[in-house]
C-alpha cells in the first residue's frame, strides 16, 4: 500500500514538467491529459466491476458542476506552472490539504483544535515567505504563485461537490466520470485563451495522460483511506521534493535557502493538519 502511495506521488510531481515540455497550450494540454485518459479510466471500472453509468440525474447534474471545478483547478495550475518554479507550482497546487478542512469548519460552524489553528499559521508563513520571494524574482513569477494557489481553491471547490457523490459512487466510477465533465470545460478555455490544441509532438501530452492522470490519480484513490491521514501526509510532501529537482536539471530551477524554509513551513503544515486529534479519540 505504501508503494502504491509513494508511486503515485512521484507520478504527479512529474506533472508540471510535462507540462512545460508539451507544444500545446497550457488548458490544452490539460484537456488532453483528461480526454486520453478518460476511456482507460472507463475500461478500469468495467474490470472493477463498478457501474459504468450514473444511477439519477442529479448525479449527472453533480458531475458536470464537478467538471467546471476540476477544470478551472487545473487550468489555473497549468497556467502557473509556466510563470513559477515547480516546486512552488506543486506546493500551492497542494494548498486543498489546508483549504478543504477550512470548508469543513465553515460548514460545521466550528472552530480548529489547537494542532490545526498552528498548520493553518505555519502554511501562511511559508506562502507568504514563497510569495515575497516570486515577487523579488519578477511580478510573472508572483502571479504563477497566486494562479496555482487559485487552483488549490478550485480543487477545494470539487473536493465539496464530489464529497457527497462519493457516498453514492464507487471510486473508479467518480473518478471516470468527473474527468469526463472536465473534457468541454477545459477546451472551451483553451479556445477563449486562443492556445494551440492539437500537439505536433503527443509524447509529452500522452505521458502527460498516463503518468499524471491514470498512474497518479489511480494510486492516489486506491490508496486513499487505506493509510494513516500522516502517511498520505507525508508523502504529499515527495512531490515538491521531486518538482523542485526536475526543476534544477531541467531549467535551471535552484531555490535559495528562504525557499526552503518557505517550502519546509508549508510541508509541515501538511503533515500537521492531516494527523489526526487524539485527544477526541481518548
Amino acid at each position: 500500500m505504501l508503494g502504491a502511495l509513494f508511486l503515485g506521488n512521484f507520478a504527479l510531481a512529474f506533472g508540471p514538467w510535462l507540462v512545460r515540455l508539451a507544444d500545446v497550450g497550457p488548458s490544452a494540454s490539460a484537456m488532453w491529459r483528461m480526454a486520453l485518459a478518460a476511456p482507460v479510466l472507463f475500461v478500469i471500472a468495467r474490470y472493477r466491476r463498478q457501474p459504468l453509468t450514473l444511477q439519477t440525474r442529479a448525479l449527472y447534474l453533480t458531475m458536470l458542476l464537478s467538471g467546471l471545478f476540476f477544470a478551472a483547478d487545473l487550468a489555473a495550475w497549468h497556467i502557473g506552472i509556466l510563470k513559477t518554479k515547480l516546486a512552488n507550482a506543486t506546493l500551492f497546487a497542494n494548498a486543498a490539504s489546508l483549504f478543504f478542512p477550512i470548508w469543513g469548519f465553515i460548514a460545521a460552524r466550528a472552530l480548529p483544535n489547537r494542532r490545526e489553528g498552528a498548520a493553518f499559521g505555519i502554511a501562511a508563513a511559508g506562502a507568504a515567505l514563497l510569495l515575497g520571494r516570486s515577487a523579488d524574482l519578477s511580478p510573472e513569477n508572483l502571479f504563477g504563485d497566486m494562479l496555482c494557489l487559485a487552483a488549490g481553491i478550485f480543487y477545494t471547490g470539487y473536493l465539496v461537490v464530489v464529497a457527497r457523490a462519493r457516498q453514492r459512487l464507487q471510486s473508479w466510477t467518480l473518478l471516470a466520470w468527473s474527468t469526463v465533465a472536465t473534457i468541454l470545460p477545459l477546451l472551451a478555455i483553451a479556445l477563449l485563451l486562443g492556445e494551440k490544441i492539437m500537439p505536433t509532438d503527443w509524447t509529452p501530452v500522452l505521458a502527460l495522460a498516463i503518468v499524471s492522470q491514470l498512474i497518479g490519480q489511480g494510486m492516489m484513490v486506491y490508496a486513499l483511506g487505506k493509510v494513516s491521514p500522516l502517511v498520505f501526509g507525508l508523502a504529499l510532501l515527495t512531490q515538491p521534493i521531486v518538482s523542485a529537482t526536475m526543476g534544477w536539471i531541467s531549467f535551471g530551477e535552484k531555490l535559495a535557502f528562504p525557499d526552503m524554509v518557505g517550502a519546509g513551513l508549508i510541508g509541515l503544515a501538511l503533515v500537521l493538519v492531516r494527523q489526526p486529534d487524539r485527544s477526541k479519540d481518548q
